[in-house]
C-alpha cells in the first residue's frame, strides 16, 4: 500500500528545506518527495528526475510514531490528492 506523509523540520538551519512530501511503497522507501524552503522555492525528487539538492532516501522512512518521539518534527499522514496537489505545483 501506497503511503503519503508530509512533515515539518521546526528548528531547521536556514538553507535546509522546513517542508517535506514524500510518495512511500509498502516497504516504506520513497519513491517521490517534495521539498518547501522558508522563502517558498520548491525542489523535488523521483525515481527518474531531481532538482536542487533533493535526492530519494536510500533507507525505509521510519514509521509516523516513530518520528513524532523527535520534538523537532511534526508528522501526518496525508492523502494521495493532497500530494499530488504539491508534486503537480514542484513539477510545473
Amino acid at each position: 500500500m501506497t503511503t503519503y506523509i508530509y512533515s515539518k523540520w521546526k528548528n531547521n538551519p536556514i538553507e535546509m528545506p522546513v517542508e517535506f512530501y514524500s510518495e512511500l511503497d509498502m516497504s516504506r522507501y520513497e519513491v517521490r518527495k517534495v521539498e518547501i524552503f522558508k522563502n517558498g522555492k520548491l525542489t523535488y525528487a523521483s525515481k527518474t528526475k531531481s532538482t536542487g539538492e533533493t535526492r530519494l532516501g536510500i533507507t525505509p522512512v521510519p514509521s509516523i510514531a516513530e518520528i513524532k518521539t523527535q520534538a523537532e518534527f511534526e508528522i501526518k499522514e496525508i492523502s494521495k490528492q493532497d500530494f499530488e496537489n504539491i508534486w503537480q505545483k514542484a513539477t510545473s
